[in-house]
């Protein structure tokens, strides 16, 4: 059969992404506490595709992801990265994971699960670059009553989600308990003003901020803080080093 996609365009267009998404794929990661741990991940994977070719084969990128058997490390998605742009002859590959962490926390006379999600988001050109995010639910110190303009349905302040480059290798768990470590202690639930609910927000967020900058394996991150409220949100957003974010639009 003639390889279509293998064919040369003479239309000079270069396709900026080409690929698959919304893959519903099981992976193993590494558990600080249990070793591993298996979830089922959200997966998007695609290339930057040279006007030299007129398409390429949407099956090679599942392929590619069967090889490595759902392990994945930082070693192994800079693999899978290599080989997509290897074998699909690409000028750049690009991988997203979305996917549910699992940890055990003491709630009030029990153990519970939280969930927490993450995303890792991987692309090589010349140079490879790995991301990794975290959303950590911000909830009460302790049982109270919604204070005022807080949705009475929902049993979380907010979020805090935290992005980073590092140079070596930081456990999910341990970068969930540093801003966790801030969360606790740090919150008091605001007024009803929108200037209340702001100062909150940039609080929490230059404290967190604070933690990360002091951690000698982390290289770039970027903070954002959110409070929920009633009729509007509040939010903050900071970045370490300020001005030096490289992180490719994927949207």
């Amino acid at each position: 059969m003639k390889d279509i996609q293998g064919q040369r365009d003479h239309r000079r267009i270069n396709i900026k992404k080409v690929g698959v998404k919304n893959i519903s794929y099981p992976i193993t990661l590494l558990d600080k506490a249990q070793r591993i741990q298996r979830t089922v991940a959200t997966v998007n994977m695609y290339v930057n595709l040279p006007h030299r070719f007129k398409g390429t084969h949407m099956s090679r990128f599942i392929e590619i992801l069967n090889r490595f058997h759902g392990e994945i490390t930082l070693a192994s998605f800079h693999l899978i990265l290599e080989e997509m742009k290897e074998k699909l002859q690409a000028e750049a590959a690009h991988m997203e994971l979305e996917f549910p962490y699992f940890l055990k926390r003491e709630a009030t006379n029990a153990i519970g699960i939280n969930e927490y999600r993450c995303r890792m988001h991987g692309s090589l050109e010349q140079k490879d670059d790995l991301v990794l995010s975290v959303r950590v639910p911000i909830a009460p110190p302790e049982p109270v009553q919604p204070a005022a303009g807080m949705p009475r349905s929902l049993g979380h302040w907010g979020m805090a989600e935290v992005a980073l480059r590092c140079r070596h290798f930081i456990w999910i768990e341990d970068l969930i308990d540093s801003v966790e470590a801030v969360t606790r202690h740090d919150l008091c639930w605001p007024s009803e003003t929108r200037e209340e609910c702001t100062l909150a927000v940039e609080g929490l967020a230059k404290a967190i901020g604070g933690k990360l900058a002091s951690h000698p394996h982390i290289k770039w991150f970027s903070v954002r803080v959110e409070n929920l409220a009633a009729g509007f949100n509040t939010f903050a957003l900071l970045e370490w080093p300020e001005g030096r974010n490289q992180q490719r639009n994927t949207h």
